[in-house]
């Protein structure tokens, strides 16, 4: 020990600091090692907090599912929920091997999900189906509407284009008209009310363009208008089947298009119920 103006003064093999006034600081002497270590941890803080700042607003955003472009996965399907985004992985898997090639878990390896995920939101594969065949008929029904036009130019020709809207919808849409058509559901499930509803929804207008077509004539000759609205969706979706290669036909040679085809069927079809003489259905106007 040193005697310094009377005060002895511990000597170490630590690095000691000098006051202001050059006496010895007689605060718990630091190593290099421990200086070194502060150096470093105020650089990082300098370095990344500001950062970690800009970058918490991101870090906190819900996950966002929209589907975009090709792609397998998270970078295909990202939509505003999942929900939404099983929907369009069932519909891609349908327009690729049909409503009865793919397997639920197929469909959350195409989005990217674990395999519990869908379940949230459909009780099984027959679900996921079921909801994707009820938005097809909501979608179906609004191009009726379209087609029908509250009977202008005129109620046959207006009858007719509602057949014409039929195959362009199959065509159009073969994903949601396979899932309306072609999905069966084992016997032992339970129909799904809403998915009943929304097809009655949409022979609703054609049942309605019917009973306008026969408006004038005497009640007690007046055909059923469900069973000629059914008739009429019938010719409409054998055509679809066999000529548009939709459901399980195959195409076929035609000598004209399946739209005359098909308008040239309900033609005979009311004609042969009494409606109308042997003069051309009106054309639009």
């Amino acid at each position: 020990m040193d005697q310094a103006g009377g005060k002895g003064v511990a000597r170490s093999s630590g690095i000691h600091r000098l006051d202001a006034s050059g006496d010895v600081d007689d605060r718990p002497p630091y190593s290099a090692r421990t200086i070194a270590c502060d150096s470093l941890m105020k650089f990082k803080r300098e370095a990344f907090e500001p950062l970690c700042q800009r970058t918490s607003s991101i870090i906190k955003l819900p996950m966002i599912w929209c589907k975009q472009g090709h792609g397998t996965g998270r970078d295909r399907y990202h939509h505003g929920n999942l929900r939404e985004a099983l929907l369009e992985a069932a519909l891609d898997l349908i327009a690729e091997r049909g409503p009865a090639g793919f397997t639920f878990a197929e469909v959350t390896r195409l989005v990217g999900v674990s395999p519990a995920a869908p379940y949230r939101h459909f009780r099984d594969r027959n679900a996921l189906l079921a909801e994707v065949a009820r938005r097809g008929f909501q979608r179906f029904e609004a191009d009726l509407v379209e087609a029908w036009n509250d009977g202008r130019p005129e109620p046959l020709r207006a009858l007719v284009n509602c057949g014409r809207a039929y195959l362009a919808f199959a065509r159009q849409r073969p994903a949601y008209y396979s899932a309306m058509f072609e999905a069966r559901p084992p016997p032992e499930a339970e129909a799904d009310a809403d998915l009943v509803q929304a097809g009655e929804r949409a022979l609703a207008v054609l049942r309605g363009a019917v009973e306008i077509l026969w408006a004038r004539a005497p009640k007690n000759q007046r055909p059923p208008p469900r069973m000629v609205a059914l008739h009429i969706w019938s010719l409409s979706h054998g055509i679809a089947s066999l000529f548009l290669n939709c459901g399980e036909g195959s195409r076929q040679p035609l000598p004209m298009t399946p739209e005359d085809l098909l308008e040239a069927g309900i033609l005979l079809y009311l004609r042969g119920l009494g409606l109308g003489g042997g003069e051309a259905v009106p054309a639009d106007r």
